[in-house]
């Protein structure tokens, strides 16, 4: 076997590889040998098939598994000689097409190879990081808002009418066609206005009704409503209104903690400190990742593979083309044409993900199976009542689990370095924060 090379230019590399008709012809002997053991043939015991009938037979279709394990071979070891990384699958193709059995392959071989990463201080990294407390502030507006969510609700004055956002407590009945339909009737039943809670339409229509009041609301339920029966049916509900309440805020005492779970206030307002100290922890985190990221890209320079830079800038023109046009739901658009800004950010996620992944190389940094069971479970909860068949799409899908194990391979190497980095805390406000996480999304 020849290997000839004819590129190397920068990071692309090309190379010729001939594979000699009297190799091909040695591994298809060596394949029929170690398979007449066990082969059965008419006229013959077990394993005593002579070895020409045996080339008649099966040397044709053995041939090209020759040839192509001929040619992974040759290419493996190419990498394992030259130590080289593929940015991307190699593109092979054979040159010889009028090839025939006796002639010798000829394949080309191209490739873009990954770059030599340099070495990074790390101990040298200075970082920030942004420390913010829980204070008492903080803490009673979260117990606002949780009795706000929690509110009660307290009947109104006798012939007041009923307001968006008030509760109507009526007995109804449904019907289609003068007919009652089940699961169509209710005694008592506490509807909020505005909560969406009923078929489309029917909420508005109690608006301004008052206590003792009867009234018909007609609505049509919609076309892909689950019980097929009543699907894009016309309906008409006669309700009788018993009360009108409106919505007061709970209390922040005892009984709201226990209405969360907590056993008294005091150990509520002890879980809401820890709950928000610990979002602070994470955007802090997210903005010191900012800062170490932007370190790390204005310490290293090295050649970029253009494929991968050039696909990197397609998709980020792709999916902020997207978010500018949220109504397109499908990809059969016009072709998005990447800027020479989504070039530039596509160079820089690149080179920081070249950079990172050859830290945790060296770190030998690993997703465990419990972290990527983890993040599927995460993932397929986004589709209740579909979680089996989403385990089994990522199970059979490597491209989905490399998705998936991306994020949380890259976060344990930025942990890993934040270890190694020069990290001094920061005490600054909850707004100061916020400012920083801010200026993270305008970038």
């Amino acid at each position: 076997m020849q290997v000839t090379e004819t590129l190397n230019e920068g990071l692309k590399r090309g190379y010729n590889i001939v594979v000699t008709a009297a190799e091909l012809d040695d591994k298809v002997n060596e394949k029929l040998t170690e398979a007449q053991p066990e082969v059965e043939m008419k006229g013959f015991r077990k394993g005593k098939v002579p070895m020409a009938l045996l080339k008649k037979q099966f040397g044709q279709r053995l041939l090209g598994e020759a040839m192509q394990e001929s040619i992974d071979g040759a290419m493996s070891q190419h990498f394992e000689d030259s130590g080289e990384r593929p940015a991307l699958q190699p593109e092979v193709k054979m040159t010889n097409e009028d090839w025939k059995e006796g002639d010798d392959v000829h394949v080309e071989m191209s490739y873009e190879a990954l770059p030599e990463i340099p070495e990074v201080d790390l101990k040298s990294i200075e970082l920030e990081k942004l420390v913010v407390k829980a204070d008492d502030a903080a803490v009673d507006e979260a117990l606002g808002n949780l009795a706000e969510n929690a509110q009660d609700f307290k009947a109104r004055k006798k012939g007041s009418k009923a307001k968006d956002g008030d509760q109507v407590v009526m007995d109804f009945v449904g019907k289609v066609d003068g007919e009652a339909f089940e699961g169509g009737s209710a005694e008592d039943y506490p509807l909020a206005l505005g909560s969406n809670s009923f078929i489309p339409g029917f909420e508005e229509q109690l608006v301004g009704v008052k206590a003792g009041e009867e009234k018909d609301v007609t609505v049509t339920f919609p076309e892909e409503y689950q019980a097929e029966h009543l699907a894009g049916k016309e309906a008409v509900f006669s309700c009788t209104i018993k009360e009108v309440k409106e919505p007061v805020a709970a209390e922040i005492d005892d009984e709201l903690a226990k209405k969360f779970g907590a056993e008294d206030l005091a150990t509520l307002k002890s879980q809401i400190s820890e709950r928000l100290e610990a979002e602070y922890a994470g955007a802090a985190r997210a903005v010191m990742k900012r800062g170490l990221l932007d370190k790390l890209d204005d310490l290293v320079a090295f050649d970029l593979p253009p494929t991968l830079v050039e696909a990197e800038a397609k998709q980020i023109a792709h999916q902020l083309w997207h978010e500018e046009n949220p109504d397109v739901e499908g990809h059969d658009h016009e072709e998005i044409e990447a800027t020479e800004e989504h070039n530039k950010l596509a160079s820089r996620r690149v080179r920081l993900g070249l950079l990172l992944a050859e830290l945790g190389k060296k770190a030998e940094v690993e997703v465990s199976d419990a972290e990527m069971s983890q993040a599927v479970m995460a993932q397929a909860r986004q589709y209740p009542g579909q979680e089996r068949q989403f385990f089994e799409f990522v199970q059979q899908n490597q491209q989905m689990q490399q998705q998936l194990r991306a994020p949380i391979f890259e976060d344990k190497v930025v942990d890993y370095v934040f270890e190694l980095a020069q990290v001094s805390d920061k005490d600054v406000s909850k707004d100061d924060l916020q400012k920083a996480v801010e200026a993270l999304e305008d970038e």
